[in-house]
């Protein structure tokens, strides 16, 4: 009598020719990546290190600009240059993020459940683009004859009686700072939110409120919850562009605000390329511990 022999069902290896047509289909996508973003990353790196004078660059290691950077910061006293501009660039980040995930989540929340046609939601999310089609430039220098001491802000305010005299704190200074962040990057916000909201299943709305859930309950319990992967995308956008944005600052901050990027920006026009590579390397640095931050609050690949 013989006995039944159970095969184990296996799973045949990849052939060859798949996995080298595989290869062949990200070697593109890994050459730009590797050209356009590891390349240049590690000449920064590399320069970073290297020793400079007033009309050249000396290819020498030594670390005493990473040191320089640092200057006074390891002995006691107040803070040094270096972690004032951090504290002033991560407070700007703060309050811009703040307010684009507030407008951004409230403009998206509108679109994907208060306006029914789909017609209607691609017409009102063109209408959001539209700022894009100008030039960050343009749309900054739009608030100067808004925000100026003569502008029709003051202006208005004078002529209402609010005020006695111009108010001087509307323009280059940090208010108009954000403002001008958040006029500018708040679409980097809607974007990744609005694409979220779109996904979440309407039944569990309808469910939540057949169990007697109030509005702001749905909204808390679950249309945040499964809205958090656009939020951190959002926030990953918004934050690494101020962190290291110079222009906006130094235009609406009248050249009298000091950022990272700005610090970066001045020692470059002084051919202090080491000392701005190294001033590079560390804002790098602490944008990926804040992206790291970010994405431990939710699995990315894994949502998407």
């Amino acid at each position: 009598m013989s006995t039944p022999v159970s095969s184990l069902s296996t799973v045949p290896p990849a052939a060859p020719g798949r996995s080298l047509a595989a290869w062949w289909q990200a070697a593109p996508l890994a050459a730009v990546f590797v050209l356009f973003f590891l390349v240049p990353l590690g000449l920064v790196l590399m320069v970073s290190f290297w020793d400079y004078s007033q009309y050249e660059l000396l290819p020498a290691f030594t670390v005493k600009n990473y040191v320089q950077v640092f200057d006074g910061c390891l002995s006691g006293g107040d803070w040094c240059v270096t972690l004032k501009t951090y504290w002033s660039t991560l407070k700007f980040s703060f309050l811009v993020w703040l307010f684009t995930l507030i407008i951004g989540f409230a403009v998206s929340y509108f679109l994907a459940f208060h306006v029914r046609s789909s017609g209607m939601q691609t017409l009102l999310f063109v209408l959001c683009t539209i700022p894009f089609w100008t030039s960050n430039v343009i749309r900054m220098i739009a608030w100067v004859p808004l925000l100026g001491r003569h502008g029709l802000v003051n202006q208005g305010l004078l002529f209402l009686g609010v005020v006695d005299e111009p108010v001087e704190w509307l323009l280059f200074s940090g208010f108009s700072v954000v403002l001008a962040f958040v006029h500018l990057y708040t679409m980097f916000m809607i974007v990744p939110i609005f694409n979220s909201m779109m996904r979440i299943d309407r039944s569990l709305l309808e469910a939540a409120a057949d169990s007697g859930a109030t509005a702001w309950q749905t909204l808390w319990n679950v249309v945040v919850p499964l809205s958090r992967t656009g939020i951190i995308i959002g926030s990953i956008f918004v934050i690494t562009i101020v962190m290291g944005d110079f222009v906006t600052i130094g235009v609406m901050g009248g050249q009298q605000i000091a950022s990272v990027g700005k610090i970066i920006q001045v020692q470059t026009s002084y051919l202090q390329f080491p000392l701005a590579a190294a001033n590079a390397v560390i804002l790098l640095v602490v944008v990926l511990m804040i992206i790291w931050a970010l994405t431990r609050l939710v699995d990315i690949r894994k949502e998407l």
